[in-house]
């Protein structure tokens, strides 16, 4: 345990799933971005060969001289040096960022051949650790050295998921994950929080009774007694029965992950995201107050308990 010039606990997290879609690095930089605006020293480690963390944050990954690859790679034989703090740069969100690019794909056949290859992230964070307050990490979909770098590194994980199934049917495979790396280096890797993205994006299931407090007014009353009643034609009864399917399906979802996971969450889908990814910035930073805004500004604020 990292504490820094404050006394505050450091607080290093990984995001994860194996599959792609599910909101990691979305997940990972709003939170950063939230944590940022409430006075948290943040650095975001981008470890996916995609950069989508880099670009997220308004860096274009061809633009940065050294990235992530550099580190890992300086642990290889024959090459150069590098550390963290030759690599992070500032943002224009307040976020300091270690980026990446395609290059980092290139480093993992090569961490195969060398000893304590799990450890590489971890080792090279030390020296960078006492001045944040938080490290998000951002892996890669995929269940290689990247992400156990990730894992090994952090003292919190954090689970995303969609509200699709596919996600969900692979917890099973990423629970494989946290044994092997219990079994091969004796870390125990236990999962914080869920997030489930998207949540909802299908359509809101509407609920065609009235509210408690309009169905006890005159008004509402003279309306129900004078007003043509609407008799729903065969197409909106189908549509109204498959979004009480849908509304089924993400109830008994919800319950399932409540029962692996200690602390669930979901973020509605909002357009506002694509639009700040757009900007390069984090959704704290352009739209706080749309929906999914609000969503994330809640998990941030557990997030920030964990310091």
């Amino acid at each position: 345990m990292y504490k820094n010039s404050s006394g505050d606990i450091i607080t290093t997290i990984a995001f994860c799933h194996h599959k792609g879609g599910t909101g990691k690095t979305t997940s990972c930089l709003n939170i950063a971005g939230f944590c940022s605006r409430a006075g948290k020293k943040v650095l975001v480690v981008d470890c996916d060969p995609q950069a989508n963390a880099t670009t997220g944050l308004g860096i274009s990954p061809e633009s940065a001289r050294k990235n992530i690859y550099d580190v890992f790679m300086s642990r290889i034989e024959g090459f150069t040096p590098v550390k963290m703090t030759d690599i992070i740069c500032s943002t224009e969100s307040g976020i300091d960022l270690a980026p990446a690019n395609l290059d980092v794909v290139g480093a993992e056949p090569y961490l195969y051949g060398i000893e304590s290859r799990a450890e590489v992230l971890r080792d090279a964070l030390i020296p960078v650790i006492k001045s944040y307050d938080l490290i998000l990490i951002d892996t890669p979909p995929s269940m290689g050295q990247f992400v156990i770098n990730g894992l090994v590194a952090a003292d919190h994980i954090i689970v995303t998921l969609d509200s699709g199934s596919f996600a969900f049917n692979g917890v099973g495979s990423l629970f494989t994950i946290f044994e092997d790396i219990k079994e091969d280096l004796g870390k125990t890797i236990s999962v914080d929080m869920a997030i489930i993205s998207r949540w909802g994006e299908a359509g809101e299931i509407c609920n065609p009774v009235q509210k408690e407090g309009e169905k006890s007014t005159l008004i509402s009353l003279l309306r129900s007694l004078f007003t043509p009643r609407h008799e729903p034609t065969e197409e909106e009864m189908i549509a109204q029965k498959e979004r009480e399917k849908e509304h089924e399906r993400l109830a008994g979802m919800l319950a399932e992950i409540g029962k692996k996971f200690p602390d669930v969450h979901t973020v509605p889908y909002s357009p506002e995201i694509y639009e700040a990814q757009k900007r390069g910035m984090p959704i704290s930073h352009v739209a706080p107050e749309s929906s999914a805004g609000h969503a994330y500004k809640v998990i941030a604020d557990e997030v920030m308990k964990w310091t």
